[in-house]
């Protein structure tokens, strides 16, 4: 399947061939015949699509073009619960060949479903991700994301194979033996969760390791929110480019959509996952440029086809023309989600409004936790974050004028005061994969 889109010569896209470069007619064209087909199969084989399409008096034969995708049920998180484990899936269990689950934080997991044409798109997906974020073939790449049934470590490990590169299949945690690796097979390019790279950024000072010296020098990091200035940290601490990826795995794991050069938007795969924007409170359609929940129709899977499947993330499109000449629609980086949203004493907060302010206050280093409790019927919110060993040393001067600034910081950006806990580098919890940033007990408290 990708030998149409590979330059031997150079051991990259080739411009003429690759989907992200097809002219907007071209794609638009590959799209609507795609959305006809996948909204056909998933009519024939899922019933609970079936039923929705029937309710709203609607037939495949309904699609005559992409505008008509806003008449097409939606599709959200508790479906894949509620018909658990393989309701949802379009294809004979005799063509599935792979089967991954999500862990879930309450009730059953969702379980997704691979054909083996699925497991091919997956693949050159990824392999289009580390493309645009500057890998070729011939670069080492150590995959650091969780191997097993979450997506995030077989999806980027066939990409990285695809393309050419030397696959280090680390998967997570042993940061100590990451860095050797790193050191010794003169890795050129990691992927990982954001907040666990800050992590080996510690390590590796703690070891007498100075990552500048090493050849690495792209960092691929997704499955959580992260925001520019945690971005400008790791580029800075590590000396490489950052670079942001997107994905689920109710869509297919990572490879939806990724970052170019331009670092100005992560570009879209349209021509295998459709996006809209929608008022996540109405689900009306919102124009492109305006901000709402970000919305994903598959339009190639066969085993699990998911139509107009609600995120919860929310973005934005862009359709401005991007410098690297690719000329899929870019995304705005994920910084939120509409169900992380958590509300005190009115005020709407995303953990990742704190995330912005304690990294624009010199001082504090990016490992934080907000803690969540009720006191007398009335909602709290502390923030415990650390700080870097200089200032924790001075427990007068220095500690006292960076929770004066946080302070000032998190009051201007959420409009409310909290509660403020400094505290010494390493006491907050560690996380070999995605961070958990909220502790919510105010169950527990009365």
């Amino acid at each position: 399947m990708l030998t149409e889109l590979w330059n031997d010569a150079e051991g990259g896209f080739h411009p003429a061939s690759a989907p992200d470069f097809l002219p907007a007619t071209a794609l638009k064209q590959v799209q609507l015949r795609r959305l006809r087909a996948v909204v056909a199969r998933a009519y024939k084989n899922v019933a609970l699509f079936r039923t929705r399409m029937e309710e709203r008096s609607l037939t495949p034969d309904a699609i005559h073009s992409l505008a008509d995708i806003q008449h097409l049920p939606f599709t959200i998180k508790t479906d894949l619960r509620d018909t658990y484990p393989f309701g949802l899936f379009a294809s004979p269990m005799s063509d599935v060949v792979r089967l991954h689950a999500s862990s879930g934080t309450t009730g059953k997991p969702i379980v997704v479903a691979y054909t083996r044409e699925d497991i091919d798109v997956w693949a050159e997906v990824m392999a289009r991700t580390f493309a645009a974020c500057g890998l070729h073939r011939g670069d080492i790449l150590q995959n650091a994301f969780g191997y097993g049934l979450f997506t995030g470590g077989l999806g980027a490990h066939y990409g990285g194979e695809a393309l050419g590169a030397t696959v280090i299949p680390i998967s997570g945690g042993n940061t100590d033996r990451q860095i050797m690796l790193i050191r010794d097979f003169g890795v050129s390019a990691l992927c990982c969760t954001p907040s666990y790279f800050t992590h080996m950024i510690e390590r590796a000072r703690e070891l007498g390791v100075d990552l500048h010296d090493l050849p690495l020098r792209v960092g691929i990091f997704g499955a959580e929110p992260w925001t520019d200035g945690m971005r400008r940290h790791i580029e800075t601490e590590a000396g490489i480019k950052a670079y942001d990826i997107y994905g689920l795995s109710e869509i297919i794991g990572p490879g939806v959509a990724s970052e170019c050069s331009a670092q100005e938007g992560l570009h879209v795969f349209e021509d295998h996952f459709y996006p809209e924007i929608i008022d996540p409170e109405t689900g009306e359609a919102l124009p492109d440029g305006q901000e709402g929940e970000l919305v994903l129709t598959t339009l190639s899977k066969k085993a699990m086809p998911m139509i107009r499947y609600r995120t919860r993330d929310i973005t934005s499109l862009i359709t401005e023309p991007c410098t690297c000449g690719r000329t899929l629609r870019r995304m705005r980086r994920i910084g939120r989600r509409s169900d992380d949203m958590f509300i005190i004493r009115g005020v709407n907060v995303f953990p990742s409004q704190v995330e912005a302010a304690l990294l624009a206050v010199e001082g504090t280093l990016p490992h934080y936790q907000i803690i969540l409790t009720r006191d007398q019927g009335l909602d709290r919110m502390a923030v415990e974050v650390e700080v870097t060993p200089e200032v924790f040393s001075d427990r007068i001067g220095a500690l006292e004028n960076v929770r004066t600034r946080l302070a000032q910081a998190i009051e201007h950006i959420l409009g409310i005061r909290v509660e403020l806990r400094l505290v010494e580098p390493r006491s907050i919890a560690r996380s070999e994969g995605k961070a958990k940033r909220v502790i919510d007990r105010r169950n527990d408290t009365v």
